[in-house]
């Protein structure tokens, strides 16, 4: 059985610096694409970071390049959100996705909370 856990969601206060990480069990994990969503009330889950099998190939949405880095771990089978420069607009529920292909819909952890407020 395939299990994604999110940890490390806080209330952190503007321009602070949190690190997410998700540790995958029941899949080849080196065979998977990693990637992190993230998801506000009324809104669409959206895509903000994602890395390849062998973490020599991420990407990221605009509003994170730069204060956010993805990373993998694959003898752990964890991959890693670290997140600095933190803003209000950051605010939402953290998702771990789990994908053979960019175009298989995956496993998903069960989200982590992240509150960017003072």
């Amino acid at each position: 059985q395939v299990q994604l856990v999110e940890s490390g969601g806080r209330l952190v206060s503007p321009g602070g610096s949190l690190t997410l990480s998700c540790a995958a069990s029941g899949l080849p994990f080196n065979m998977y694409l990693m990637r992190w969503y993230r998801q506000v009330p009324g809104k669409d889950r959206e895509l903000v970071a994602s890395i390849g099998r062998g973490d020599d190939t991420t990407e990221y949405i605009d509003s994170v390049r730069g204060r956010f880095t993805i990373s993998r771990d694959n003898d752990k089978s964890r991959h890693y959100l670290q997140m600095t420069g933190l803003k209000p607009e950051d605010t939402a529920v953290y998702y771990c996705n789990a994908r053979r292909t960019a175009k298989t819909p995956g496993y998903w952890g069960q989200g982590t909370q992240v509150t960017v407020s003072s």
